[in-house]
């Protein structure tokens, strides 16, 4: 079953890559809007805003990332909500392969998709003056936090593209996800902002990630901030899964 299962979706997977290759500028489009904003604060309110930081761009850049992967996860909503609209899924129901490798061929295509814009936006950070000290560990767990990041909005994403009764209702989704985290540290430390609005910028899950991956960058003790992440991100992904497997079950009953 498992072996099954494994070959099924890297079929799939290899049909829905091959659809994002055909059409790179949604990936170009992904990384386009966070590479504007990055050039935006960094160049233009970069020198009006106080971080305590020698280089804002190395302060902003987490923020930027998450932004980059909640842009790009409104594309996997898209070619899902055009798969059920063409009725490719009733013709894979008729055929002898694993359900689920479905959607997981739509999850792995998000991942692909997405490494390759945060790719594009680090190395427009780098061209900006982005420096990191960090080490191969200290790497490998940024990478592995965004990885789950998008495995959790990429599961969100899910939910929409199935139960969308238009295009534009299966992207909105994604405007609250990317505008988050303009709420956040991002871009401003959270002592900057009013009462209620610090209250909740400081206990939203952006903000705890985003502090983690500037910690790790910058080489400074990560300290209890790694868990809270790292439960954010597990939990989202937890419950969009489970909703996005009961979405499912309820189209292509």
């Amino acid at each position: 079953m498992t072996a099954h299962f494994l070959g099924d979706t890297a079929v799939l997977t290899g049909r829905t890559l091959r659809h994002v290759t055909r059409s790179l500028d949604t990936v170009i489009t992904t990384a386009v809007t966070p590479i504007a904003i990055m050039l935006l604060f960094v160049y233009v309110f970069g020198g009006a805003i106080r971080t305590g930081t020698a280089s804002y761009v190395d302060y902003m850049l987490p923020g930027i990332l998450l932004i980059t992967i909640a842009s790009g996860i409104s594309y996997t909503a898209f070619r899902l909500f055009t798969d059920m609209q063409s009725g490719i899924f009733e013709r894979f129901q008729s055929m002898p392969i694993a359900r689920s490798g479905v959607l997981w061929a739509h999850v792995l295509t998000s991942l692909a998709a997405n490494a390759v814009s945060v790719a594009a936006v680090i190395g427009v950070a780098l061209l900006m003056g982005f420096r990191s000290g960090a080490g191969v560990g200290a790497w490998l767990a940024v990478i592995g936090i965004l990885v789950l990041f998008t495995l959790a909005l990429t599961w969100i994403a899910v939910i929409p593209g199935l139960a969308a009764k238009s295009v534009d209702g299966a992207g909105a989704f994604s405007y609250p996800l990317v505008f988050l985290p303009f709420i956040s540290s991002a871009f401003v430390p959270t002592g900057t902002m009013p009462g209620p609005v610090r209250a909740f910028a400081q206990h939203q899950p952006v903000t705890s990630i985003v502090d983690t991956l500037r910690a790790l960058l910058a080489q400074r003790p990560v300290g209890g901030g790694l868990w809270t992440a790292l439960a954010w991100c597990a939990g989202i992904l937890v419950v969009a899964y489970v909703f996005a497997g009961i979405t499912y079950r309820r189209r292509i009953s």
